[in-house]
């Protein structure tokens, strides 16, 4: 009997998480998250962790199940996944799969190549420029090296763009090409699913679900994360903004509307990305769950 691995992916408040639990139960199996704002434990309002109801309908995994003060790279995430899959996998011929960063659904799906030694000097020549010229040029300099990346990782996070950016100078090849020159053979067949709606419903739901984080105290979560604030799990839309608020550098008012527009302008990323993937089949938010059970049950 073969495996599958259902993949839930889209823009961020599309509707994903709803509809991986509505999957996992109806096939009774469980749920792999690969959003990797999730996976920290200190980090729950401003990174739309499950209620503990939507935890308590079906079994998760990597949900705030690391520290923000873990290095946790994307390797390891691939390693740990691929391994709990295995496990699962004897239980179940059907698994779920739900998460926002492509680049963590594609370490799980294709694989992730070894990444090559580079002069530390380039990280040290990054640094100083962040330093002194701010993230904004080096944001250009990535998205000239390797647009593809520049659309899937969260480019205000200056780790993870500095990261890419040492791989790409350092290699002279882009960053990117390392996550797909080869397949890695795995246990079991993706079955793809994108939700998406139109751009103008997408954003407001976006600008609704930042008001509600809100509304349940994320202004309260992020002080009481503001001493770490250099930590890389905290260069994350949704605090960094408010952390720039808490240090007297912006009004209220803007840190919040900075939130929704840096979120837009991910879920725009988002969408770029996943729309390169000609094996996703894509279905409206709104759409009947039937059809989407029906182009399911054709696949396995």
């Amino acid at each position: 009997m073969n495996n599958y691995l259902i993949t839930i992916v889209g823009p961020t408040a599309i509707g994903k998480t709803a509809l991986s639990i509505t999957i996992a139960k109806h096939f009774n199996t469980e749920i792999i998250s690969s959003d990797s704002r999730q996976f920290f434990k200190e980090m729950n309002i401003g990174t739309a962790v499950p209620s503990k109801k939507e935890l308590s309908e079906a079994q998760h995994h990597f949900i705030q199940n690391i520290s923000i003060q873990d290095n946790y790279s994307v390797g390891q995430f691939e390693k740990e996944a691929i391994d709990k899959l295995k496990k699962l996998f004897l239980e179940h011929n059907i698994v779920v799969m739900v998460g926002g960063s492509g680049l963590y659904v594609d370490a799980i799906l294709k694989g992730l190549d070894n990444f090559p030694e580079v002069d530390k000097q380039i990280r040290k020549d990054l640094k100083f420029k962040l330093e002194n010229e701010g993230i904004i040029p080096l944001q250009e300099q990535l998205k000239e090296l390797d647009a593809d990346i520049y659309q899937n990782i969260d480019i205000e996070n200056h780790q993870r763009v500095i990261r890419a950016l040492e791989v790409s100078i350092g290699t002279g090849k882009p960053y990117s090409s390392f996550l797909t020159d080869k397949t890695k053979l795995r246990n079991f067949i993706p079955i793809k699913i994108g939700l998406t709606a139109n751009r103008e419903i997408i954003y407001d739901r976006i600008n609704q679900r930042v008001d509600q984080m809100l509304n349940n105290g994320l202004l309260e979560e992020a002080k009481k994360l503001q001493q770490h604030k250099e930590l890389n799990a905290l260069q994350t839309v949704g605090y960094k903004e408010l952390f720039e608020y808490f240090d007297g550098n912006c009004e209220l008012d803007f840190a919040i509307s900075e939130i929704k527009k840096n979120t837009r302008r991910f879920a725009k990323r988002q969408l770029t990305w996943y729309r390169k993937d000609n094996d996703i089949q894509w279905f409206d938010y709104k759409d009947d769950k039937q059809r989407i059970f029906d182009y399911i049950n054709q696949k396995i």
